[in-house]
Parts: C-alpha cells; structure tokens; sequence
C-alpha cells in the first residue's frame, strides 16, 4: 500500500484522518485487519511530516479566509519524505 494523501478534521474535539492510499490487494474493508493496516500508514505519514517539519524548508503558498482562515503549506528539504511516484 502506498500512502498518497493524509487529510487531519478536528471536529468538535473528535479528530478525522481521511486516509488516501493505493493497494494491489489487501484485507477486505471493515475487518480488523484493514483497519491495522490503515492505522499504521496513517502513523507513518504523521511521523514522516513531523519528520520534514522539522528538517525542511517550510513555505505558505496559499491562504484564504478572514476570520476562519486556511494557510496551505509546502514543505522541501527533506530526502526521506520524498515518494516514489506509483504509476
């Protein structure tokens, strides 16, 4: 499984990981298993953008809102966050 996108909610003190991921194959949806498997991926992408916000050149490159606001980050510099791209 390759990990393409990690997306953290913070709703009304409830945390939503919408996890984004390629699979060949896998255990079937809604087993324990899966959910393991997705855990730990989400666990991995957390640890390996910590990992980059620490080491990396960080730059906001988007920002929208007034009072409620959305900054989007771009974080560079650090080698072991680099992913194969999956064709």
């Amino acid at each position: 499984m390759t990990l393409l996108r990690l997306v953290l909610d913070y709703r009304n003190g409830e945390l939503v990981a919408r996890v984004l991921y390629r699979s060949q194959d896998g255990p079937n949806p809604g087993t324990k298993a899966r959910a393991r498997e997705v855990s730990e991926m989400a666990r991995s992408g957390l640890r390996d953008a910590l990992k980059a916000l620490d080491g990396g050149t960080v730059e906001c490159v988007g920002t929208s809102g007034f009072t409620t606001r959305e900054d989007i980050l771009v974080v560079e510099g650090n080698p072991e966050a680099k992913r194969k791209d999956v064709a």
